[in-house]
């Protein structure tokens, strides 16, 4: 089976302010194994030429259907919010390594930590853990009330807490003073999110704490053949990491943030 495929739009809506909710179906969904994996879609307007990289939010493998969260933010996402149910788009994937969830045993907590548009990621994974039994807290951060998406929808497979940068929703702060102030114990950690929040948590956790993380990368060719979204492996800067093929999730230590 190719991994490309001209897959079906189910439904592309707004869903809280700029934050789309895109759902594809096709025979490739199939192919999705892990929580954090990533499709890379072809956009036809001319002067698009790369594609866009999506994580992938949740999979129906009964319904051949999978689901994006997007944020419109420049010429491909707005392009991509005009689509409406019906048309086609050409998909390639799934691409990437995932979160895994073989070495987690069921009597362990889980807590996953999202930050804006690094969130959708981490709602497949909730699901799983959930499933097989693990005690999943999520706390999620915005920058305010109005930017918040899918707060309902964790909530049904996890202790969930929201931070909002202004504090018009939830905990007033980001997502580590929230943890903070939770003083929850667990035994592992997964996160997606910006690269400043990242880098925080592997500053605060990678000598106690199992985790991984996802990193978001502009990228090419969504395969490791362009090297142009390496990072530096931790303790030894000469070696690299591609971003879309070993990663995007990497273990709390393995890369230099």
């Amino acid at each position: 089976m190719k991994l490309t495929e001209d897959m079906l739009v189910i439904k592309n809506e707004e869903i809280a302010r700029d934050i789309y909710e895109l759902v594809l179906k096709g025979q490739n969904v199939q192919l999705m194994k892990e929580a954090g994996q990533f499709v890379n879609i072809q956009l036809e307007r001319k002067g698009l030429i790369l594609r866009r990289p999506f994580s992938i939010c949740e999979i129906n493998y009964s319904e051949k259907e999978f689901k994006i969260i997007y944020r419109v933010l420049g010429e491909g996402t707005e392009e991509l919010a005009r689509l409406k149910a019906g048309a086609r788009l050409n998909v390639f994937g799934p691409l990437g390594t995932g979160f895994p969830e073989s070495g987690l045993a069921k009597d362990e907590v889980a807590l996953l930590i999202g930050g804006g548009i690094g969130v959708p990621p981490l709602y497949e994974l909730a699901r799983r853990l959930h499933k097989r039994g693990n005690k999943v807290i999520s706390v999620l951060g915005f920058q305010d009330k109005e930017g918040i998406f899918y707060v309902e929808e964790f909530g049904q497979y996890s202790e969930l807490h929201v931070a909002t940068m202004d504090g018009s929703y939830g905990y007033k702060g980001n997502v580590l003073e929230l943890i903070g102030h939770l003083q929850q114990d667990f035994d592992i950690l997964y996160a997606c999110g910006p690269m400043a929040m990242l880098k925080s948590i592997q500053e605060a956790y990678s000598q106690q704490k199992r985790g991984y993380i996802s990193l978001e990368e502009r990228m090419a060719c969504g395969i490791g053949a362009c090297y142009g979204c390496v990072c530096d492996k931790e303790g030894e800067p000469p070696y690299q990491k591609r971003v879309c093929k070993e990663g995007p999730v990497f273990s709390l230590n393995e890369v230099s943030l």
